[in-house]
């Protein structure tokens, strides 16, 4: 069952944690598009999602957040090759690219992009209903608008 008051729905909490990669989508400064495979962590309390790696600072897509904050993130799987079943989450929203927000730890620096999500879309993460739905989140409140 799931809070609607939270960002992220039980089952996509779930889902998120069952996973350790997504892919992050940024815009450079020049409006060209990057994507890359990125560990992650969600902070259900906050409704955000933290992106962190090595020497993440020095990354382009850490800057190119700085110059552009709209990013998409997505955690995605093949459940099944027979029948064919894909499942994922897309979060579109707005990102911070934070200096020193956590403790650097082992090969992990400091530096995280922190997505606050603005819409979520899934598809066959809730087997009871595999098509794909989207719902706005309010700013800044974690509650599906």
């Amino acid at each position: 069952m799931s809070n609607e008051a939270a960002t992220f729905t039980d089952r996509e909490l779930a889902y998120f944690a069952s996973h350790s990669l997504g892919r992050l989508a940024t815009i450079s400064p020049q409006g060209a598009p990057q994507n890359n495979p990125v560990g992650f962590r969600v902070n259900a309390e906050r409704g955000t999602i933290d992106i962190f790696g090595f020497n993440m600072g020095r990354t382009k897509k850490f800057h190119n957040v700085k110059a552009n904050p709209l990013i998409s993130f997505v955690v995605d799987d093949l459940a099944s090759l027979d029948p064919w079943v894909v499942r994922g989450v897309e979060v579109r929203g707005v990102a911070e690219a934070l200096e020193e927000a956590v403790p650097a730890h082992g090969h992990m620096s400091g530096q995280v992009i922190r997505i606050h999500p603005r819409r979520v879309i899934t598809w066959g993460v809730d087997s009871a209903h595999p098509e794909m739905s989207g719902r706005d989140i309010r700013s800044g409140t974690g509650q599906a608008a």
